[in-house]
């Protein structure tokens, strides 16, 4: 393989091999996953440390307003701008009572994989705590391209030092704080808790779950977001669900042995209107997450590797003689299938659903450099984002 760090070239990966949190920001941006209705952006599993937290809705926004020195007639006085919605990758974990995190601790090693042909990103890692307990933790996240409202991501935890207690804390999150992005005029303007709850709830069970409703403060838009589990592990564990107005939690506290592993299947699901009540928008949130439980963690890897291979039967182009080209139009390829595959009638951001830069708007580019590769590549999603 030919060194091009850090994400060395493959034709159909990109890997990066040691996690250097100097580059947090880029790398969150490279391997983030979206079907053109969900952004993730690619945090790290426990949600610290970080670049910019982010989660997006396509056309979900808030109204910030526009400052001018000198104020004239006709300048608009309110922007709109995409927010960072309810997060819900975050999965904590503690290690005999020490928080998993890449800051402390000794980092055996870290690598992470975007499989353009699975649309997954998978995570491994191997972390010794400062109290010299090892753990290997591997995670695989993936944005449905096939169920437009589900996430999901499959968390694994093994000890490598003898059994150990584990607790791993499973979330959804709103108003997480953002840090400011200062130095580029095109980001977004950052919001603080633009999200008012309106309702939460949490049940325990075989699969635990919560929900929590928020909505805008200006533009007055409607959100759910959920989360549904399942668990497997040793005979020596208890597991709570709990929910507050802007956070859901489960609570999974397992005594593992040294051959033994800790599995978490997490299913996300989300929606937002303009126009439809509360009850509506939980009872969409809570019907494709049964939908989701119901294909299974398989059932949807499955599922994204057959809409991708039909992607890329018709999309792939094959350069010879240079892998580093060659990976790099597949990864270009990639992105913009991400931007528009589910987006459905709402608009392609120029910045896809990747981060909050140009405030998440939408601009000529589209017509001129996205819809004509998706006319080739992906003719349903050019047909929804030329309306």
């Amino acid at each position: 393989m030919i060194s091009n760090a850090p994400y060395g070239v493959e034709p159909w990966f990109l890997t990066e091999t040691s996690l250097d949190l100097n580059l947090l920001a880029q790398s969150e941006s490279v391997f983030a996953l979206s079907n053109g209705h969900i952004g993730l952006r690619g945090n790290l599993d426990e949600g610290e440390p970080h670049g910019l937290p982010g989660t997006y809705l396509n056309s979900l926004y808030e109204h910030r307003p526009l400052p001018y020195a000198e104020a004239g007639y006709g300048f608009p006085e309110m922007g709109q701008t995409v927010i960072n919605v309810t997060n819900g990758k975050v999965i904590r974990l503690l290690v005999n009572d020490e928080p998993f995190d890449v800051r402390y601790g000794t980092v055996q090693s870290h690598t992470r994989t975007l499989d353009l042909r699975t649309g997954t990103l998978t995570r491994t890692v191997v972390w010794t705590s400062p109290a010299g307990h090892t753990v290997s933790v591997q995670s695989v996240r993936l944005v449905s391209l096939t169920q437009r409202a589900i996430a999901a991501i499959s968390y694994t935890v093994k000890p490598l030092s003898g059994p150990l207690r584990l607790v791993v804390m499973s979330e959804i999150v709103a108003n997480e704080e953002v840090p400011g992005l200062g130095g580029d005029p095109r980001t977004a303007a950052v919001l603080a808790s633009p999200l008012v709850s309106e309702e939460h709830m949490a049940t325990d069970g075989i699969h635990p779950r919560a929900m929590l409703v928020h909505g805008t403060r200006s533009s007055k838009l409607r959100l759910a977001a959920g989360m549904l589990h399942e668990v497997s592990g040793p005979s020596r564990m208890t597991t709570t669900s709990e929910s507050f107005p802007d956070l859901g939690r489960l609570m999974l506290a397992a005594e593992v042995p040294a051959d033994g592993e800790l599995h978490l299947v997490k299913y996300l699901g989300y929606g937002w209107s303009s126009q439809r009540s509360r009850p509506a928008l939980i009872d969409q949130v809570s019907g494709a997450l049964a939908a989701a439980e119901l294909t299974s963690w398989d059932g949807l890897v499955h599922e994204q590797r057959q809409y991708l291979d039909s992607f890329w039967e018709g999309a792939d182009v094959e350069v010879d003689g240079d892998v580093e080209i060659q990976q790099a139009v597949r990864f270009g390829l990639f992105h913009i299938m991400q931007a528009g595959a589910r987006a459905e009638y709402r608009p392609i951001p120029a910045k896809g659903l990747t981060g909050t830069g140009y405030d998440g708007h939408t601009f000529w580019d589209t017509e001129t450099f996205v819809l004509p590769v998706l006319t080739y590549t992906l003719p349903s999603a050019a047909a929804d984002g030329s309306v």
